[in-house]
């Protein structure tokens, strides 16, 4: 996203719009800092200009992944889904991502309006492949992958900034611990926020037992997150 200095009056009521305070006054006139611009178009899309001065472009790879990870209206070149392009275990009762005995996790980078680089999402990638886990191959992170076994991206990334992105993985359940433990050593090696997501499969007395594991080494939780209630159709193989 660009700023038209011939059209800009300098009246500041896009900056407050802007989600990672890229837009920022000149000596005349506003402008975006590149670098810092994850193309979510919020700018554009609230109306706060009353010249129309922004101008949205197309841009090659890869800076193209910006919009797709952080522009809603924008679809993922791999997965063809708008958003952050996963339908993530909203659908599992015709997907069948999530089985009996696994559990399905992902790290959520960037959220809140932070924003987050490839190269943070690498680090925590490499570091969950190391336990042999299995990234989601439904997934637009997953598809910049280099490799899914060491969970490597592309090098020609790493320095691009989005909104937020998604790890998902699914593995044994008894694999949590470490899995959960090796994720809270990662995070501190990276300069964003994140939220993870674990899910589970209800059992037939209506427990969830990776509350109970939660709750065993004391990592807070909130169970209120996405819910599949099994409307969905056709069902999977197995499914229920």
């Amino acid at each position: 996203m660009k700023i038209d200095p011939e059209l800009c009056i300098a009246c500041e009521a896009c900056i407050p719009y802007c989600p990672m305070g890229a837009i920022s006054m000149g000596d005349d006139v506003a402008a975006i800092n590149q670098d810092e611009c994850v193309e979510c178009g919020i700018c554009l899309r609230s109306g706060s200009c009353p010249v129309d001065a922004f101008v949205e472009e197309k841009h090659p790879w890869p800076r193209q992944i910006r919009a797709e990870f952080s522009n809603p209206t924008v679809p993922h070149h791999s997965t063809g889904i708008a958003g952050r392009g996963t339908e993530e275990v909203k659908t599992n009762e015709v997907t069948g991502r999530l089985k009996p005995g696994w559990l399905a996790f992902a790290v959520e980078f960037g959220r809140p309006v932070t924003g987050a680089r490839f190269r943070d999402v690498d680090t925590v990638a490499q570091a969950l492949a190391k336990l042999g886990v299995t990234f989601e191959p439904i997934n637009p992170v997953t598809a910049l992958m280099e490799d899914t076994k060491t969970g490597k991206i592309r090098e020609d990334i790493l320095n691009e900034k989005v909104l937020s992105a998604i790890i998902e993985c699914v593995f044994p359940r008894e694999k949590a611990p470490e899995v959960l433990n090796t994720l809270q050593e990662a995070v501190k090696k990276i300069d964003t926020v994140c939220s993870v997501d674990l899910a589970d499969l209800v059992e037939p007395d209506e427990s969830v037992p990776a509350e109970k594991m939660l709750d065993e080494m004391g990592i807070f939780h909130r169970i209120n997150g996405k819910t599949n209630v099994g409307f969905g159709r056709p069902k999977y193989k197995g499914g229920n």
